[in-house]
């Protein structure tokens, strides 16, 4: 697949027009996914290949989007490693005991992917053989300090209070948690590379709870360890960390090939920033995709008007497609990119 739009993108190479995905695109906005899911826990959905192959499918099948992306959840890693893990209906995920001493860290597993997450490498391999060459099948991960924030506050939190107390209280009991996570995602990772993944995401979903400080030494720190752990030629790495934009220029050196972009930053800010050290992903505000389908066109050309002429860029959303989007809505978009996106090109020069 390296000649395909996403991964010839993915390295800053020319391309035709510009390739486009969707955060979240294997989800309940779809018909075809809720059908499933009415006769299936999400937990069953993930640990089950055949259905992960399913659903991973679809908005391939259904939107004609330039790349796949594993259906699965961050959380497994947690799971893998020992911590018990629940998805409650309006709560999302929680963990039944959040990390909140040093015991419970010590106690942690070591994680052997191909055994505690083998379902996950089945998936990545039925997914190879369906897609059968069509687009790239990209794999994920989160991030250790996304990780680590769910890990000490058992799910989605108000005010973060556990994990930002053990920042400043204790420094060594959180960077030890960060150390183990990042030896388990670098099993992960590269177990899921072995299983025929031909991109990887590093989901940082919580990078914005942090200051400049903390998100040096918290966050890029440890993807620095886990993207030197894990490059593998031909398999660009994409590094989204979500809030995260004030220090979008310090992604330089990070050794990813694509920084993900939330909605916050402008397109051209971003170019000016990025400076043609790495690819750009991004980065419509997802509810743009509730207003009407012209609307949604015309949202769109704005953001490839913002990118402008030259390489480098992966059209998505600034985070995961919402539920409740029409899909013909999620259809425009896609369409857009790829009918309209040409216009926007200049394959002979990099911005």
């Amino acid at each position: 697949m390296t000649d395909s739009l996403f991964i010839r993108a993915c390295y800053n190479k020319p391309t035709e027009r510009t390739p486009v995905w969707i955060m979240r695109q294997a989800g309940r906005y779809l018909p075809q996914y809720r059908a499933i899911r009415s006769g299936h826990s999400f937990t069953e959905m993930y640990k089950t290949p055949e259905l992960a192959t399913e659903v991973t499918l679809q908005p391939v099948d259904i939107l004609g989007v330039d790349a796949a992306i594993l259906f699965s959840d961050i959380l497994v890693v947690p799971e893998a490693m020992g911590m018990e893990l629940r998805f409650i209906e309006g709560r999302g995920p929680v963990f039944s005991e959040p990390l909140r001493n040093e015991l419970q860290v010590m106690g942690l597993k070591e994680v052997e992917s191909n055994e505690a997450l083998s379902f996950v490498m089945q998936a990545i391999k039925n997914l190879r053989r369906e897609l059968s060459g069509r687009v790239p099948l990209i794999g994920f991960c989160g991030a250790p300090w996304t990780l680590a924030t769910y890990m000490v506050e058992g799910g989605a939190s108000r005010h973060y209070r556990h994990i930002k107390e053990w920042r400043f209280k204790r420094p060594d009991m959180l960077e030890q948690l960060l150390s183990r996570v990042t030896d388990a995602l670098i099993d992960y990772c590269r177990a899921q590379m072995d299983a025929g993944v031909q991109a990887l995401q590093i989901f940082d979903s919580w990078a914005g709870l942090l200051d400049e400080d903390g998100f040096e030494h918290l966050a890029l720190k440890y993807v620095r360890k886990l993207i030197g752990a894990i490059r593998r030629p031909g398999v660009p790495l994409i590094y989204f960390p979500r809030g995260g934009m004030l220090w979008l220029e310090k992604l330089g050196d990070l050794g990813a090939e694509v920084i993900g972009l939330d909605w916050n930053i402008a397109p051209r800010r971003a170019r000016e920033l990025a400076a043609g050290r790495f690819a750009l992903q991004g980065n419509l505000d997802p509810t743009a995709l509730y207003a009407g389908e012209e609307q949604v066109r015309r949202h769109t050309l704005k953001m490839l008007e913002g990118f402008g002429r030259g390489r480098g860029h992966i059209a998505n959303l600034g985070h995961g497609i919402l539920p409740d989007i029409p899909v013909e809505n999620a259809r425009a978009f896609v369409e857009t990119i790829q009918s309209e996106s040409a216009g926007f090109r200049n394959t002979e020069q990099a911005v």
